[in-house]
């Protein structure tokens, strides 16, 4: 009694906490079995992943390899999930010139909704300080849904362990830093390969983003302008395996 006069409560015994009931209730076997599973079926998914197309590494880094939009869009095909956007924040500061998005991409199985992810981007980032923010607004938007749905692949499969978000970005941003701030530093090898597998090849389809952008050649492509344009090749890679598909039916 005196304990609780001076406003201490009783001691909990270890049966008491609730912590420990939990576990003392855990079937470890049951639980090592279904780890098991789960590592089963992320082995199984990662090999069904190309690398180059669906997922990349960073060159002379030894970290988890790259998560890419079309791999992210291969698992929620490979689980039967659709994805949903949702627009959480907008900053659009026409006076200031700066934009920014933060995007959830939410997952479902029929109407049940699984999981979500988060993908953010502004005009401020480093990689897109040399451009015009007004020409930037829909490729920041863009790049934020793209971000939100790799976050939220990752989750759905478990697959964090394996894959990392697309850190191309920040690989990027990172030889902006060592180099000289001229602007004029053309794309690496690495990402002119990059952005060939991401159009699959496809000249034509290249060509015309490229134009938009003032280029002609590819090796020309100034780092500055990456981003934007792989955004692009992207959404037009996908618009037409939409198509193609549509047809084969």
């Amino acid at each position: 009694m005196a304990r609780q006069e001076r406003g201490i409560a009783p001691a909990v015994g270890p049966m008491e906490n609730p912590v420990v009931s939990i576990m003392a209730q855990v079937d470890v076997e049951e639980i090592a079995r279904l780890m098991a599973e789960m590592q089963k079926k992320q082995m199984a998914i990662a090999a069904l992943l190309q690398e180059g197309r669906d997922y990349g590494r960073i060159p002379g880094r030894n970290t988890k390899p790259v998560l890419l939009k079309p791999g992210a869009e291969k698992i929620l095909m490979g689980f039967g999930l659709r994805s949903e956007f949702e627009i959480i924040e907008a900053v659009r500061d026409y006076e200031n010139g700066f934009f920014a998005f933060t995007v959830k991409c939410k997952i479902y199985s029929g109407d049940t909704l699984i999981t979500e992810g988060l993908g953010h981007a502004n005009t401020k980032e480093s990689n897109r300080k040399n451009q015009s923010p007004y020409d930037l607004a829909n490729t920041v938007l863009k790049i934020a849904k793209k971000r939100a749905l790799v976050d939220a692949a990752l989750m759905v499969a478990g697959l964090s362990d394996i894959f990392t978000q697309d850190l191309d970005d920040f690989a990027e941003n990172h030889e902006q830093a060592a180099a000289p701030k001229t602007g004029d530093e053309v794309i690496t090898s690495r990402q002119l390969k990059r952005l060939w597998a991401i159009a699959h090849g496809d000249k034509e389809l290249l060509s015309a983003v490229l134009q938009k952008y003032g280029y002609k050649r590819l090796q020309d492509i100034r780092k500055v302008d990456y981003n934007g344009i792989v955004a692009e090749v992207e959404d037009l890679v996908a618009q037409k395996d939409g198509v193609d598909k549509k047809g084969e039916k």
